[in-house]
């Protein structure tokens, strides 16, 4: 609805007149109607301003302007009411008396919590601002005024930005500034020393919506040794997601320059004249827009970039972090009681948890103590329980919170966005194995490997996820299953927060915030009705038959099942699964766990990849039922159990189209068994960080279809059966780590196709003299010590990159 719309009829000038009347002539109602007067007769011009200005607001603002517009027609009516009421009908006049004196508390309320009696104030004062800043531009106020004016509501950065500091204006205001440097001095120090080291250029501030970006760009506008080092030539500008890029150019052009532009704003360069200039520009949201803002050539102009995505180069942008615990807990009482320290007699340990659930979240923080100023301790209780579960605290929180923290999907394309919504089927603070992340993308959204990854880095790069730091990520032969993301759990609770929106059976994701006991008791409810939902997340302890009850998934295509226990037993209703791809069962628990009822998995005929973690793999016989249609399976810290060295034991029967296995972190696996080579469809097998792996099988050559074959951190592994030798299509050996092997097989040269071997860590005395055949070849790690080995290879094959890589042997996997 347009804001026009809002105001057909104006009834807000009918009002005023009607309220007139009752002013002068019902004396009942004479104080009330005349406060009523002066609160509706202030903000019309802001009314007026906004209806003839022709732009359509965006949808929050639409819905609080909305919500005045109906309380100014139930006061059109009450005051119809009033003026046809009859003198003698006391108990009719003193009931309308009463709601007038509501209606006026709420209107009176309304405007000082909400926008309008804030929207120009704001706008005067940046109108102010603008031409303290621009005091040495030769540019008139007029002008800027001008300027200002003609940025429309919704599109222009000024404005935009007035209507955002008009939305938090109640936790944020000058009577608390203190609340805003907490945690900011160590940010100050390093961006500082970037730009004070250089004689000028563009740096970055990034991160995550609401974690205190702007706060530390205003804090270096007004920091001392900022101010005198830029001689106090400092331009401050917000940008915005719909920003008028031609005027802020002008603007940017006339504080360089001294003079003003014309139109359009010419694109030259000019010598340093010796003057150190400061442009910050904030809430910058595209490099396009970025590119076309910093187009000018002004040596000695530095220029401050401040955006949710990573916009600038990695060495000149501070990634804003998050609080520590003591900094977090300061703020978070500073909004809530109104100092740094919990107050004596209120209960510490209820705090700390409330504050704990912000995740060092500055608006977190804020909003949620704003939120809770005043409230008792059991109100206290409530608030932890819903935020325990993803949602939002109250109504302001979410609109302050969850709807800030939205707009960092805004420029998302929808398939991107769908991705960063499927992040709330993981756990809170838990990594997120990459492999499974890409698996669930690539199969629910249809998009390929290399799409995903892309996905996954335009994620990181926008801080909607964390990549962890790993040296292999983005390599072509890079693998997944032991490389996490992570995602700050204010996100998660947004993306918990759109999943969740609707009636539980409609829900594209059906998630559970948090580990419970037992499934939630709104799905039971519910449960005559089938669940339209794609992707289905469990989080539980231990699990057996009279716990579960019947559900149906018949669109469910991913189920992700987390536990904390040794037995557990699986879901009846994955039986009527009948479009799962991706099934994922994960033990948390310290010991491995004891699956019951595999029995069901005869049944998901489309299932194309399964993840076991830390659990025991069930036993494989040639009477077990064929998964005809998976191509990738996953063992991360199994007990295998001998699964696969069943005597006559037809593995390519039971996994015909199996082309990716990984066994990964199995303490019990001795010897690969040779079932597993019969397995023709395999392109990639990783056996890795096994440390009881001792030998490989003799007839690995029948794996005419493997092209990857990584065997890393499999310390008692001695020797490479010849037959790797045979395998036509091999393009990547990975042997580092497998501190036991002494030697290549002799005639590796055999390997046409080979591209890359990896084989940090090994202790080599020696190379086979057929590897100057390896034509394929171009890229080698090794260790420094054995790099000498393979330079009559680099001479002999074109290209060829031998890198000497530092040892690399990690323990991650401990903290898992």
């Amino acid at each position: 609805m347009a804001i026009t719309d809002f105001f057909a009829g104006e009834i807000a000038t009918e009002l005023l007149k009607q309220l007139f009347t009752i002013s002068t002539t019902a004396w009942r109602y004479k104080n009330t109607a005349k406060q009523l007067l002066t609160l509706i007769d202030s903000i019309r011009p802001t009314i007026k301003e906004i209806q003839y200005s022709g732009v359509e607001l965006p949808a929050h603002r639409q819905a609080q302007i909305g919500m005045l517009f109906d309380t100014l027609e139930k006061g059109k009516k009450l005051t119809d009411k009033v003026l046809s009421s009859k003198r003698w009908n006391l108990y009719r006049q003193l009931t309308l008396a009463r709601k007038m004196e509501k209606l006026e508390k709420t209107i009176s309320n309304f405007l000082k919590n909400e926008v309008f009696t804030h929207i120009l104030a704001d706008v005067h004062h940046l109108r102010a601002d603008t031409s303290v800043r621009l005091d040495r531009v030769d540019m008139s106020l007029d002008r800027v005024i001008q300027q200002v004016g003609s940025m429309k509501i919704g599109g222009g950065g000024l404005i935009s930005e007035a209507m955002k500091r008009a939305e938090a204006m109640e936790i944020e205001t000058n009577d608390d500034s203190e609340k805003f440097g907490v945690g900011l001095e160590l940010g100050k120090v390093k961006v500082k020393k970037m730009m004070f080291e250089s004689q000028g250029g563009v740096f970055g501030i990034s991160g995550m919506g609401g974690v205190g970006k702007t706060t530390l760009a205003k804090e270096l506008q007004r920091d001392h040794e900022v101010q005198c080092h830029f001689e106090n030539r400092i331009l401050f500008l917000t940008v915005s997601q719909s920003p008028l890029l031609e005027e802020l150019r002008e603007l940017i052009w006339g504080f360089l320059s001294g003079c003003e532009a014309g139109n359009p704003v010419p694109d030259c360069n000019f010598p340093f004249d010796g003057a150190r200039k400061l442009v910050i520009l904030d809430d910058v949201w595209t490099t396009q827009a970025l590119d076309r803002l910093t187009s000018f050539k002004f040596p000695g102009c530095t220029t401050l970039v401040v955006s949710r995505s990573k916009l600038t180069e990695p060495k000149f942008t501070y990634d804003v972090e998050v609080l520590s615990e003591d900094e977090a807990i300061s703020l978070f009482c500073l909004c809530a009681f109104g100092q740094k320290s919990i107050p004596l007699g209120f209960c510490k340990d209820l705090v700390k948890q409330v504050a704990n659930e912000c995740k060092g979240l500055p608006l977190a923080l804020k909003v949620t103590g704003a939120s809770l100023n005043g409230k008792p301790e059991m109100y206290w209780k409530g608030v932890l329980q819903r935020l325990s579960k993803g949602e939002p605290a109250d109504n302001s929180h979410e609109s302050r919170l969850l709807r800030q923290m939205e707009a960092s999907l805004d420029n998302l394309d929808q398939t991107t966005k769908d991705c960063f919504l499927d992040l709330g089927a993981f756990p809170e603070d838990r990594k997120i194995p990459l492999d499974v992340l890409i698996n669930i993308w690539i199969e629910l959204h249809d998009i390929d490997e290399g799409n995903a990854f892309a996905i996954l880095v335009d994620l990181s790069h926008k801080n909607l996820l964390t990549l962890g730091k790993d040296p292999r990520l983005g390599s072509l032969y890079a693998s997944h299953y032991d490389i996490f993301v992570t995602q700050h759990d204010v996100l998660r609770d947004l993306a918990l927060h759109l999943s969740n929106a609707g009636k539980v059976n409609r829900r594209k994701r059906l998630l559970m915030p948090k580990r419970e006991l037992k499934l939630p008791g709104d799905w039971e409810r519910n449960n005559d009705e089938h669940y339209i939902a794609q992707i289905v997340s469990i989080h539980t302890g231990e699990m057996n038959d009279m716990q579960w009850f019947d559900m149906e998934f018949p669109k469910a295509e991913i189920l992700i099942l987390n536990f904390s226990s040794d037995k557990y037993v699986l879901p009846p209703f994955i039986s009527k699964m009948s479009r799962l791809k991706v099934l994922v069962i994960i033990n948390n628990g310290m010991s491995h766990a004891v699956l019951h009822d595999f029995s069901i998995f005869a049944h998901l005929s489309k299932l194309r990849s399964l993840w076991l973690e830390r659990v025991h793999v069930p036993q494989l016989s040639n009477s077990t039922t064929p998964l005809k249609n998976l191509h990738k399976m996953s063992l991360i810290l199994c007990k295998i159990n001998k699964s696969f060295d069943q005597t006559g034991l037809d593995v390519a029967d039971i996994f015909p189209k199996l082309g990716d296995l990984t066994i990964d972190h199995c303490d019990d696996l001795v010897a690969l068994p040779p079932s597993i080579c019969g397995l023709t469809s395999l392109s990639c097998l990783s056996i890795t960080n096994c440390p009881r792996l001792g030998e490989l099988p003799k007839n690995l050559s029948k794996l005419q279809a493997l092209e990857i074959l990584r065997l890393y951190a499999c310390p008692e592994l001695k020797t490479l059966p010849g037959e790797i030798c045979e395998l036509p299509g091999l393009k990547y050996l990975d042997i580092s780590q497998c501190v036991s092997l002494s030697c290549l097989p002799e005639e590796i040269g055999k390997l046409k196709k080979l591209e890359k071997i990896d084989m940090r860590e090994c202790c080599f005395s020696d190379r086979p003299s057929s590897a100057v055949s390896l034509k394929s070849l171009r890229h080698v790690i090794c260790d420094t010590d054995v790099a000498f080995m393979w330079e009559e290879v680099e001479k002999a094959v074109p290209g060829l990159k031998i890198e000497a890589a530092e040892k690399c042997f990690s323990l991650d996997w401990l903290d898992e």
